[in-house]
């Protein structure tokens, strides 16, 4: 296959959620003619209108010349690069679920035609674009391989609720099924992202590059909360013992918490899933997977005993502020905050949820709980401060909210992130932190 031309490709995205409409976006914001597909039709809609649910691109982004937004399969025919961007999440046993990456490949499979290049930027284990989404597209195509169209992995990066990093901003791996639709990607890709392009020696290098990059930050965040479990014990406040630590050179930065979401929370279980079929049993992932596990119900313990320990009367009545994953975004799925929602229930705690991000009925339909007015959450026991959205650090130095709700009542706050400052906790605050 040749690709000689200089004309800019045309590009179809697939799956237009908080990966795939960036990439669309930035690719027609550089001149690039995009279709943006994605199954829900609702969503389809949002978009022409210029709205974006999860708040990744400004509504101004949205109307670029070149951008456009469909339901609709078949107008996708006439693109030279087709990226797939689709969510590739765990089931309720913690096994990889590749519904949608299957789903995706099947439909750009009845679309594709001699000369394409289908790009997967889905986080999967090594192997999966090769082995599992090449056959589907061979199947549905009718094409052959390689001889009609190529294949390429680019992992995404995009780090959502972060403003100082967009998808330009971020190296790009990518890789092809040979080097020459490998450096065909670098200049695709290259010609958007100004981070720079890292060639990766082929497919399954840039998938297992990818999946161990979560699994890394998710062993070191295991070490923070097992070092946090231990300092608690201790009388010591875990935060101090990582300030004077991150004074040498070389200490990592990490923090301890609930570790939730699509990505640290979930691509560890693709990795170990590859390793039992290699035969292997990955100890040392599986244990720190299992000590981050844990933490909502380690914290839910601390915050009922702190909460004895003022003499507060059972039942007792638990704010928790913030139910998404992470601060600043509206994605709440595989959200932790909702186990520890579940363990402070268990302990019979009545226990009211605000967040001013998260959609109310995706919450009720997910996880079947209700989200409360912060007016509701007024004269709680404790205050649990799970996310730490900007809109409640913004007042009084993050502690106004907390005034408002308590009014002067005796009470716990939990700052599971110590986002709270410590040397301005109002006197009627009992503060506790991970």
């Amino acid at each position: 296959m040749s690709f000689q031309s200089t004309a800019l490709p045309r590009l179809a995205v697939v799956g237009l959620g908080y990966v795939g409409l960036p990439v669309a976006v930035a690719f027609a914001e550089a001149g690039h003619a995009v279709i943006g597909f994605d199954i829900n039709s609702a969503r389809i809609e949002s978009l022409r209108a210029g709205e974006d649910a999860t708040g990744s691109v400004a509504p101004s982004r949205l109307r670029v010349a070149g951008l456009s937004f469909t339901d609709v399969a078949s107008e996708m025919a006439i693109a030279d690069v087709v990226i797939v961007a689709v969510p590739t999440p765990v089931d309720q046993a913690k096994r990889p679920d590749m519904r949608a990456l299957r789903g995706a490949a099947q439909t750009v499979g009845k679309v594709l035609r001699r000369g394409m290049t289908v790009v997967f930027e889905s986080t999967v284990y090594p192997g999966v674009t090769e082995e599992i989404a090449l056959p589907i597209l061979v199947k549905h195509s009718g094409l052959s391989y390689p001889q009609d169209f190529s294949l390429g992995y680019s992992p995404e990066r995009i780090n959502p609720g972060d403003p100082d990093r967009d998808f330009k901003d971020i190296v790009k791996i990518v890789a092809g099924n040979t080097p020459e639709v490998t450096e065909f990607l670098a200049g695709v890709y290259g010609g958007v992202v100004t981070a720079g392009i890292h060639k990766a020696p082929n497919i399954k290098t840039a998938e297992a590059a990818k999946v161990i990059e979560n699994t890394q930050r998710d062993l070191n965040i295991a070490l923070m909360n097992e070092l946090a479990q231990m300092f608690q014990t201790m009388g010591l406040d875990t935060r101090d013992v990582l300030a004077g630590a991150s004074t040498k050179w070389n200490f990592l930065p990490f923090q301890p918490g609930l570790v939730g979401g699509h990505c640290i929370g979930v691509d560890p279980y693709y990795l170990t899933h590859k390793a039992h079929e290699l035969g292997l049993t990955p100890q040392v992932i599986l244990a720190g997977r299992g000590t981050n596990e844990n933490m909502p119900g380690f914290v839910a313990g601390k915050v009922i005993q702190a909460c004895v320990k003022l003499g507060r009367p059972l039942p007792l009545k638990i704010g928790v502020l913030g139910i998404t994953y992470k601060a600043n975004v509206p994605d709440t799925r595989n959200s932790k905050v909702v186990d520890l929602i579940r363990e402070l229930q268990e302990f019979g705690a009545e226990v009211l949820v605000h967040d001013p991000l998260a959609q109310t009925d995706e919450v009720h339909e997910e996880y079947g709980l209700s989200l409360s007015d912060l007016a509701e959450l007024q004269g709680a026991d404790a205050y649990v401060v799970a996310v730490p959205h900007q809109a409640y650090l913004a007042q009084e130095h993050g502690w106004g909210l907390i005034k408002q709700l308590s009014d002067g009542g005796r009470c716990l706050v939990a700052d599971i992130s110590a986002s709270l400052p410590r040397e301005t906790t109002p006197e009627h605050v009992t503060l506790w932190r991970l």
